[in-house]
């Protein structure tokens, strides 16, 4: 007697899958997903090439910093993806309960944190440091466009003073610190979810003169700060070695660069795993792969916004334009600030530069973009 035919075991999702896994992969933008993996093997790459002279200064082994990016990176991937499943509703829930979490410990660094130049922005844990600031980035972003969504379409409620005060608390617990960069950074991503959600003419003169005099304060009260814009105006009142070793990379780098491990700025650069990592691409691969970064960006920005162009719900529509605004606003300043076209900040590269926090922020945001621009049916609940 003949054994029954079995079918075939199932070995790929079908548009008729109605599960989350099975929604979600016909749903999410694999395109920008492969940028996204780009970047960060790029990221890999330039840490490997300047990792090691940065190891070396302070008495680790050649790989420590790439050993330890290595770890965080899979990490990383898994928390993008995890995040980018979810539905509307329970990405606002997450960046809800995330950003409390995140509010107690930034809250809690003072006491907790160690002191680093001068700033307690770190929570030592074993052999990582958390930077509660990092996370309160994507998360506040999320929670500020449900506020500002809500004010507009529940009547009575004072989602805007709310999400003002919540911006003004923020913005008093980094300035502790001290983190006026991240400040600033976090204040015009909020300002620009103000603009976008239809701010009165009354607003805009307000959070102008608040920024401008906030940054008029900064200057006379914060040394560091008054220092970088200094030496920005005139390089001659100041140090400037770090910017210095840094044009000169792109300089010697020329079109094509001198070549995969043949760098020799990174030799004396403090900061080219971190803050100068654009600077080790110019030199090792030249403006080729500076463009292709700058271009990388770019398409990850343009991408998402075009995939939002239909877009009915304000909150999504704010949400992401928020966490697009804050990926475009750190990578500018870092590539900016190697380049000597703005004064130093000390910001990371996402997905480039070495650092856990920074890596596994830039996750969660971009894991939060994805969710957000997946492509929903007419009526599917937000």
């Amino acid at each position: 007697m003949p054994r029954p035919v079995q079918a075939p075991a199932q070995t790929s999702f079908t548009r008729l899958d109605t599960s989350l896994l099975g929604r979600w992969w016909w749903t999410v933008d694999w395109v920008l997903l492969g940028a996204i993996g780009l970047l960060i093997a790029l990221g890999l790459l330039l840490i490997l090439a300047a990792g090691p002279p940065a190891a070396g200064r302070i008495g680790a082994g050649t790989y420590h910093f790439v050993q330890r990016q290595i770890v965080f990176v899979p990490v990383a991937v898994v928390v993008m993806l995890a995040i980018s499943v979810l539905p509307v509703l329970w990405v606002r829930r997450f960046a809800v309960m995330a950003f409390a979490f995140f509010m107690l410990a930034l809250v809690a660094t003072p006491f907790l944190g160690a002191n680093v130049n001068g700033a307690v922005r770190w929570i030592p844990l074993g052999p990582f440091a958390l930077q509660p600031s990092e996370f309160i980035k994507p998360t506040f972003a999320v929670v500020a466009a449900w506020m500002f969504a809500a004010d507009r379409t529940q009547a009575q409620f004072p989602g805007t003073l709310i999400s003002i005060g919540l911006m003004a608390l923020v913005g008093a617990l980094l300035v502790a610190q001290p983190d006026f960069g991240m400040t600033m950074v976090i204040a015009s991503v909020w300002g620009t979810q103000f603009f976008l959600a239809g701010l009165s003419l009354f607003w805009v003169a307000l959070l102008a003169a608040t920024g401008i005099g906030g940054a008029v304060l900064a200057y006379h009260a914060l040394p560091h700060v008054q220092s970088r814009v200094d030496r920005f105006l005139d390089p001659a009142s100041g140090d400037q070695y770090q910017i210095r070793q840094s044009m000169r990379a792109f300089v010697e780098g020329g079109w094509f660069g001198r070549g995969p491990g043949e760098g020799r700025v990174k030799q004396y650069l403090p900061d080219a795993h971190t803050d100068f990592i654009f600077a080790v691409a110019g030199e090792e691969f030249g403006l080729f792969l500076c463009l292709l970064i700058v271009a990388l960006f770019g398409f990850i920005i343009v991408r998402a916004a075009v995939r939002l162009r239909r877009e009915t719900s304000l909150f999504v529509l704010l949400a992401a334009g928020g966490l697009l605004t804050q990926i475009g606003l750190q990578a500018f300043i870092n590539m900016a600030s190697s380049l000597s076209l703005i004064p130093t900040k000390g910001m990371t590269l996402p997905f480039i530069s070495y650092g856990g926090s920074s890596l596994l922020s830039t996750a969660l945001s971009m894991g939060m973009i994805l969710a957000l621009t997946r492509r929903r049916a007419p009526g599917d609940p937000l």
